[in-house]
């Protein structure tokens, strides 16, 4: 796992940009899969940024949903399926053609997870999969204790998750559905690339158990250290915890610049 420490979650957006243009740049049709939030719009405005420049064609990339409402109509302004189509496909300037993503008004959701799971794997997996991180360390909607073998399914929204996200729902609670669809960690994990970007002091312990901690359960996003290619992009509120944060700084300094990340 590589940690790259930056100033603050512009760098870090511009950083993680860069990655994706050079990847766009040797394979124009990647699969970006993209993650919803305040914690990735750095990365997307970035990247939006190089395209209206002409520094980076996105025209024939293909984006990945991490997670769905269940329920939740697609044209809803709050599906994450619209969310993404504001804040990255428009953008852009990629069609919903080239999105994919789990259907969560299905009547049969197990079947639909099945079938997101296989979509991904006909379309040649994830080239680079975007996370962030909750303060308790789940990734995508994988809460403390899911498998770490866990693939697309259906998981319960968590009251204060509801009470979190009712502020995109007119402050009503009970607007905002009870559950979602989420990759597995088993599912995240298959993607080639995989960036988690992490801000504020707030989420310093959870990336530290990330990082430096064991590979458990009760911090899913542990499971990144089992993978070949995982980078953890923090700045310095969210790497304040990091034991290891000189060694870091000194690696990421010293590496070769076409290496990237």
């Amino acid at each position: 796992m590589e940690v790259v420490i930056v100033p603050d979650a512009k760098a870090g957006g511009e950083l993680i940009a860069e990655a994706m243009a050079r990847l766009l740049a040797r394979k124009p049709d990647a699969v970006l899969g993209v993650a919803t939030g305040s914690t990735p719009l750095p990365v997307y405005t970035a990247l939006a940024a190089k395209v209206r420049s002409g520094a980076v064609d996105a025209s024939r990339a293909r984006i990945a949903q991490l997670d769905e409402y269940v329920g939740l109509p697609a044209e809803h302004p709050e599906s994450y399926r619209s969310v993404l189509r504001r804040e990255v496909l428009e953008p852009l300037g990629i069609g919903m053609d080239a999105f994919m993503g789990p259907d969560g008004t299905a009547a049969d959701v197990q079947g639909a997870c099945e079938a997101y799971d296989a979509a991904l794997a006909e379309a040649g997996g994830v080239d680079l999969q975007l996370l962030g991180i909750g303060t308790d360390g789940h990734i995508g909607f994988n809460e403390p204790c899911s498998s770490l073998a866990s693939r697309t399914r259906i998981k319960t929204l968590t009251e204060q998750t509801r009470v979190d996200n009712a502020r995109f729902f007119d402050g009503d609670i009970e607007q905002v559905p009870h559950h979602v669809i989420t990759q597995g960690i088993g599912t995240i994990l298959e993607a080639r690339h995989l960036v988690l970007l992490a801000t504020g002091e707030g989420k310093a312990d959870a990336v530290a158990a990330t990082v430096e901690g064991p590979v458990a359960a009760v911090c899913p996003a542990s499971a990144l250290q089992l993978h070949p290619h995982a980078t953890v992009v923090v700045d310095e509120g969210a790497a304040s915890k990091l034991k290891l944060a000189e060694y870091f700084r000194h690696t990421y300094a010293n590496k070769p610049e076409w290496q990237g990340i």
